[in-house]
């Protein structure tokens, strides 16, 4: 199992690239950051842990941008992963986004991951024109034209929300696949859509309690879609308990992930050295 870090970025407390490079020196193999372009300030859309308008801390409107962020955190770093989780490739302009990702991958060396979510807040989605029962659709057919964008000398997509000719696009990714990892609950519907269009899931916050069984529905739909290996699961943890995390990796799990405190930046650094403390008898390794 792999143990990654992910910072819930905002203008304020340690900034993505400090923070990456304290994970790199201590060991972590992958570091997250959100997206949240804005949040308006009335909405219909509730938040999936409050139950309604409420937000549960106010960095959701404090983020980074989260390829900007990654950019800086790639310029003093060499072998962490470079991930989202989530972002929202839907609010972007669809060309665009996939040159941003292809840079960020090709200037890292090969290190991006995209960790994308169909968006709970549906108030957010429609200030970019982006229907909130149409999310999913328009999500498959961004990650389609970006892996046209990706890996075709030529590329071209024509779908019902994203259409451009034949077209030329470098840099292409060191990978010869970025890899997508979608941030849903763990429902049948939403493995269902994971099997067929992306490689793997990140959890929620509040599936803990009953992640063995989801770990075990995602196994089957990926079978029976007919897709080959498993599929990549990052875990959001709290606490570390080597018993849960002996159990979650024996079940799928491959990665678990660790938030940073909204603190100072040397509150968050000796938070990460307490972390690392505690994951070095399960294989962290600096």
């Amino acid at each position: 199992m792999r143990f990654g870090i992910v910072l819930f970025t905002s203008d304020r407390g340690i900034t993505p690239a400090a923070a990456a490079k304290a994970a790199e020196e201590r060991g972590f193999a992958s570091f997250f950051v959100p997206e949240h372009t804005h949040i308006p300030v009335k909405r219909e859309a509730a938040h999936p842990t409050t139950g309604d308008a409420s937000l549960p801390d106010d960095r959701y409107m404090r983020t980074l941008d989260p390829w900007v962020a990654l950019g800086t955190a790639a310029a003093v770093t060499e072998r962490i992963e470079l991930s989202t989780a989530v972002a929202l490739p839907v609010e972007h302009d669809v060309i665009t986004l996939a040159k941003s990702i292809a840079t960020l991958d090709h200037l890292s060396g090969g290190r991006v991951s995209l960790g994308a979510g169909f968006g709970w807040n549906t108030d957010e989605l429609a200030d970019h024109g982006v229907p909130a029962n149409k999310r999913r659709t328009v999500l498959r057919e961004y990650l389609e034209a970006m892996d046209a964008l990706w890996t075709k000398e030529e590329a071209a997509y024509d779908g019902e929300f994203v259409k451009f000719g034949p077209s030329w696009a470098w840099p292409k990714p060191v990978q010869r696949h970025v890899p997508v990892l979608i941030g849903t609950a763990g429902t049948e519907q939403g493995f269902r859509w994971i099997a067929r269009s992306a490689d793997g899931w990140i959890t929620t916050p509040y599936e803990q309690a009953t992640l063995l069984e989801r770990l075990a529905l995602l196994a089957k739909v990926w079978q029976d879609a007919g897709r080959s290996g498993r599929p990549r699961v990052v875990a959001l943890d709290g606490k570390p308990d080597p018993q849960r995390l002996s159990e979650w990796e024996a079940a799928g799990v491959t990665d678990a992930l660790y938030g940073l405190p909204d603190k100072p930046e040397s509150d968050v650094l000796a938070y990460l050295d307490r972390l690392a403390a505690k994951l070095a008898p399960l294989g962290l390794t600096a």
